[in-house]
């Protein structure tokens, strides 16, 4: 799936928060919006890559963050709200979150 296949609710709560935050942490959601099938998966796929996130060390955050790590406890703050975010959206039935059409 693509990051324009979210509801607004993921896209918002996710790209758009981790976007607020540091633009290579939106990267890393994006491209993971490529290896799964629906919204579902994405959600879950991306509570992993939060905790993932919070576990590496200096070395492997500088991977992500293309040698611009930023502050450790401003990262997992936000990767909390994100959280929270996803928490929210989980909550919300598939068949109420809102889609941008195209049409």
């Amino acid at each position: 799936m693509d990051t324009d296949e979210l509801s607004i609710e993921s896209y918002k709560g996710i790209i758009i928060t981790a976007e607020n935050f540091n633009h290579d942490l939106t990267l890393r959601f994006g491209v993971l919006a490529s290896s799964c099938e629906d919204e579902k998966e994405y959600l879950l796929k991306a509570t992993q890559l939060i905790k993932a996130i919070k576990r590496l060390d200096k070395s492997n955050l500088s991977n992500i963050f293309f040698d611009e790590i930023p502050d450790k406890q401003k990262l997992h703050s936000a990767l909390d709200k994100i959280l929270e975010n996803i928490s929210a959206i989980e909550l919300i039935p598939e068949d109420k979150r809102h889609y941008d059409s195209f049409d």
